[in-house]
């Protein structure tokens, strides 16, 4: 194979002479390409060994007036059968697909990856931190495909103006380039040039080439309006709002929204959470996922992010419903190595916050240097919170990749100040032979507080762990595997006081089997350590040692049937090892059509010792079962139609087995104060009906029925499962029609 050096003076003296058009059939015409660049060389990204491509594949690359055109044929014979499920837009089924990721800076900070699959389903998301994808973002690009007997072809045109880009120094331009195939039947990856979001660098490992510059400029109004009738209250109204994008040059580019709509078009996972810390939602809503990889700032701790959207429009301050938004803006755009980003957002009324963030990114050939500062004004009550961030991304040699992040919070309430400090340092090291190391260490202040606008779980914070990795994939040919990767780690955290909070051993392995499948499993030993969080500040509670085992197989669509299992046996609580807990989710899927699929997904799970706070330092300790049904269908009813039934309800019963108070020492006492017993049933179905007018333009029609309910007393889950579809606190009827002008 001939490394990527000597591939680059090939691929920077590909600069384009002007192209004409491309027409966007999926027929590849070869006068429409014959000025592309041609690319045979795909190699085996999974499993990861470099090999060349089971199946031939070319592609082809050529920048015109109207975008970047990618063109795929993908030979694939009759012994390796074809896929022909339809897919919802970003699908995450197992089926034959191209990809096509593109940095259009050539920093190796963000890109974009535009996906179709043999039956024109697409994907598209926004790429950060090299190797973290975020779907949440639709873009407005073009696509087709076709087939014959001997494979399929793909074909996409991906306007200039689909993402902000800095100036060109000339007539020319460098961008970075992935593409990769998918075998639907046997989970094989291959791709050019030979990188992988599963090694600690990909983003910065795309393919430099050199395109002549093209500019667009788009000015895009996206007028909506709404009607709701709720069925409870006996009411409706109706509502209308504008969403407004402009790029007057590639440098340049402004969204606004007036009165975004917030009708649930897109249903969020139930989720009960008795736990001291927040669950994280992901934001769908399309001014806020529009360009938004300027104003990725995270962290190693899980979810964490400096700007999380969900805060803006979310629960009010006065607990009464959730903030109405008059008005965002945001502004992207560059000044030489230099981008920058302005984001603010109003809500309405005397308990309206104000949201403001600034965002000042600079990249050099090796590194990237950037800094983000957010301000959260809180009127109702009376309190200001401004935070600081300061990241930095380096790639001192092929091997290494370092990221540090500085973070600092300043917070005014009432009259009072406090501030406090973070810090990440997150380095990966990549070795021979599949071999890989990685440490990580988090320090968050006792006093750092970024969830007015961010997202942490919890400050008060000492991590370190370090990962010894291992990736097989010489496996024999007679061998159902097709690679292992095995992960080894230890751990350790801490509070800001010096208390252990955890020590831990984890042992993983993530396989990919021959026939698509794949494996998951991993094991967690954990010391004796304190919970900070249980008692909300009423003192730590001490607990003993306890482990985890969890498994995980996904076979995807063989025939009409698709299914996943998942199984975990775990201790915990103050029983420690004592007592053991599991939980088991098989959810099958029948295919009735490649257009029609019908799934139930089934999961239970006892906590024998299930620790969950009264009041004060008062605990109780429960024996809990839990009982979930996720069932639905999936109809694409044409290429513009869409059918979707979800429905979730979920019954938790909890007997007492013992009250404790816990004393100064952290020691849990038994306690004769009375503590209830309780149940929870909790219902949401959705039946949303999705009609595509045009690029980015939409009629909805969306049912939802919801509820919940807790009660001070036990009963069985299967009684509760089957009382909670009685459930209704809410019944409403949404229709919403959106239409986006392109001037």
């Amino acid at each position: 194979m001939r490394p990527l050096s000597c591939l680059l003076p090939t691929l920077l003296a590909a600069a384009a002479a002007p192209a004409h058009a491309v027409e966007i059939d999926g027929r590849i015409d070869p006068e429409e390409w014959q000025d592309a660049r041609t690319v045979t060389e795909f190699r085996k990204v999974q499993p990861l060994n470099g090999e060349p491509a089971s199946l031939p594949t070319e592609a082809w690359i050529l920048a015109t007036p109207d975008g970047l055109a990618v063109a795929f044929r993908n030979t694939q014979p009759p012994s390796v059968p074809r896929t022909r499920q339809r897919v919802q837009r970003d699908f995450d089924a197992q089926v034959d697909r191209v990809n096509v990721m593109v940095d259009f800076d050539g920093g190796g900070r963000t890109g974009y990856n535009f996906t179709v699959s043999s039956t024109d389903g697409i994907y598209d998301a926004i790429i950060s931190n090299e190797s973290e994808f975020n779907d949440d973002w639709d873009g407005n690009w073009r696509h087709a495909v076709g087939e014959d007997d001997a494979g399929w072809t793909a074909e996409l045109l991906i306007p200039w103006h689909i993402a902000p880009m800095r100036e060109a120094g000339g007539d020319t331009r460098t961008l970075r380039i992935y593409l990769d195939r998918v075998v639907g039947a046997t989970g094989e990856r291959a791709a050019w040039p030979l990188a992988s979001y599963e090694r600690p660098r990909f983003l910065s490992e795309f393919a430099p080439i050199e395109v002549a510059v093209y500019s667009q400029s788009l000015l895009a109004l996206t007028p909506y309006v709404s009607g709701l009738y709720d069925n409870v209250d006996g009411r409706g109204e109706a509502d209308g709002g504008l969403d407004v994008f402009w790029k007057p040059n590639g440098q340049f580019q402004l969204t606004a929204t007036v009165n975004p709509d917030f009708g649930q078009v897109e249903s969020d996972d139930l989720v009960v959470n008795f736990d001291a810390t927040e669950t994280f939602v992901s934001d769908k809503r399309p001014f806020f996922t529009e360009n938004q990889g300027l104003f990725e700032f995270t962290t190693p701790s899980d979810y964490s992010q400096l700007l999380y959207t969900r805060r803006i429009g979310g629960p009010a301050d006065d607990g009464d419903g959730s903030g109405d938004i008059d008005a965002a803006i945001k502004l992207n755009g560059s000044l030489g190595a230099t981008q920058y980003g302005i984001f603010a957002a109003e809500e309405a009324d005397e308990v309206g916050r104000s949201f403001r963030a600034l965002r000042l990114v600079h990249d050099f050939s090796t590194q990237n240097l950037g800094a983000m500062l957010t301000q959260v004004e809180r009127p109702f009550l009376d309190r200001e919170a401004t935070v600081l961030g300061v990241d930095h991304n380096w790639r001192p040699t092929a091997r290494w990749n370092v990221r540090t992040r500085l973070l600092g919070s300043r917070i005014t309430q009432a009259g009072e100040r406090s501030s406090d400090t973070g810090a990440t340092v997150w380095a990966d090291y990549e070795m021979d032979n599949g071999w890989r190391q990685q440490w990580i260490g988090m320090h968050f202040g006792d006093e750092l507080q970024i969830n007015d606008a961010g997202f942490l779980s919890r400050n008060s914070t000492n991590y370190g762990h370090w990962q010894l990795q291992r990736r097989f994939t010489d496996l024999p040919a007679g061998s159902r595997y097709a690679s292992k990767d095995w992960r080894w780690r230890v751990s350790g955290n801490y509070n800001d006081h010096g208390q252990r909070l955890n020590h831990q051993f984890r042992m993983s392995r993530d396989s990919r089997l021959r026939n698509g499948s794949v494996e998951y499993a991993q094991i967690n030993v954990n010391s004796a350590r304190i919970d900070d969080l249980l008692t909300r500040g009423n003192g730590v509670v001490k607990l003993p040692p306890n482990f985890g085992a969890y498994a995980e197989y996904e076979r995807p669509r063989k025939g009409n049937w698709a299914y996943q299992l998942e199984a975990e046996a775990f201790s915990g609580g103050l029983s420690g090892n004592d007592r053991i807990g599991y939980s088991v989710e098989f959810e099958p899927s029948y295919f009735v059509s490649d257009a029609f699929n019908v799934y139930v997904g089934l999961y239970a799970e006892r906590t024998p010792d299930w620790l969950v706070w009264q009041r004060d330092n008062l605990i109780g300790s429960f024996d809990g079962r839990e009982v979930n049904l996720n069932t639905g269908f999936n109809w694409a009813i044409g290429s513009r139609q869409e059918l979707r039934l979800k429905l979730q309800a979920i019954a938790i019963n909890a007997r007492l087995r013992q009250g404790y108070r816990i004393d100064p020492a952290g020691n849990a006492v038994a306690s004769e104060e009375p503590v209830d017993d309780f149940s929870v049933r909790n219902l949401g179905v959705q039946v949303r009906y999705r009609y595509e007018l045009a690029p980015l333009s939409y009629l909805y029609v969306v049912y939802g029925r919801g509820g919940y309910e807790e009660e001070p007393l036990a009963d069985g889950t299967g009684r509760l499962l089957r009382d909670s579809f009685r459930l209704r606190d809410d019944e409403q009827l949404l229709v919403k029609l959106s239409y986006r002008f392109e001037l």
